[in-house]
């Protein structure tokens, strides 16, 4: 699928570099399709990594995307420079007159805080908001999918005794949803929290469907029954060395840190980690963009939420 992107984004290159297609505006504009319209609020702390997971993450079906990226206006990060944010990113000001075919929410390392306590809560909620009537589909990752689970439907997020943090192995519940169509019945994926929610909570909710949890991690694909909002509680866009970057930072910090569950062989962090989740990561984005953006929204994108 070709993903198009500004002409200039430093990530571009590394995609090209996985033969990943990414077309750029000139030729976009050359071709006579509407492509689907997304936004990326990037939350995380390191843009480009994060750029580059969901990117590629994206890059597996047919259909061209057109991505813009989102910033919050009322808090500014110290990781990533003010010429990138200012070059490749948008504030949610210059987009709340617009309409987009789908929306990721990411997550953010402000889990310890109450919701309301996080400097830009106020924003992010005027967002969620804003995205019930402007967006076909809005799929949050990790401590985004919590705050919109809590902001949406109440329920709150729970604190852990110790960070969750590795890869976990996970059971499909309903294999017949679209959503994780193509799944086997057990499939692991990337976590790394400090907090979780209730998957009792989550089914008490009759317009919510649990539909793969864990053992060990707990609830893991949560989504409405129409396809609005998606909620994943861990990082399937992860790349094979972002749990060990994340180790080895917390180690030099001199956190309480254990390795990384399930990922490296034989729990040694001098050997190359375990890629044990991307086949499942890749068909999940892909039946996201398929079956809950492209089969759901309309052809005039200034049709979506009338």
């Amino acid at each position: 699928m070709p993903i198009k992107v500004q002409n200039d984004l430093p990530v571009k290159r590394i995609l090209e570099e996985e033969n990943i297609f990414v077309m750029d505006e000139n030729r976009a504009m050359h071709q006579d399709i509407r492509p689907l319209k997304i936004a990326i609020l990037n939350l995380m702390p390191l843009k480009e990594d994060t750029e580059l997971h969901l990117l590629r993450s994206l890059s597996n079906t047919p259909l061209q995307l057109d991505v813009t990226f989102l910033r919050t206006a009322s808090h500014v990060g110290k990781n990533t420079s003010v010429e990138h944010m200012e070059q490749f990113y948008l504030t949610f000001d210059d987009v709340r007159d617009r309409n987009f075919d789908g929306m990721i929410i990411t997550g953010a390392p402000v889990e310890n805080l109450e919701f309301e306590d996080v400097t830009y809560w106020n924003e992010l909620t005027d967002i969620m908001e804003w995205t019930n009537t402007h967006v076909t589909s809005t799929y949050h990752i990790c401590w985004g999918a919590q705050a919109g689970l809590y902001y949406h439907y109440g329920i709150n997020k729970i604190a852990l005794d110790h960070k969750l943090f590795g890869v976990y192995k996970h059971q499909v519940h309903n294999r017949k949803e679209p959503l994780i169509r193509g799944f086997d019945d057990i499939f692991y994926a990337p976590h790394s929290r400090y907090t979780t929610v209730s998957s009792e909570e989550i089914r008490k909710h009759p317009e919510l469907m649990l539909l793969a949890e864990s053992e060990e991690a707990g609830a893991f694909i949560v989504a409405s029954e129409d396809g609005s909002k998606v909620f994943v509680f861990g990082h399937p866009e992860y790349d094979r060395m972002t749990l060990d970057a994340e180790y080895r930072r917390d180690v030099a910090k001199g956190l309480d840190i254990s390795i990384p569950k399930n990922y490296y062989p034989d729990d040694d962090p001098s050997k190359k980690p375990e890629l044990s989740w991307r086949a499942h990561a890749n068909t999940l984005y892909t039946n996201w963009v398929n079956y809950y953006v492209y089969q759901n929204t309309p052809y005039d994108i200034g049709r979506i939420g009338h």
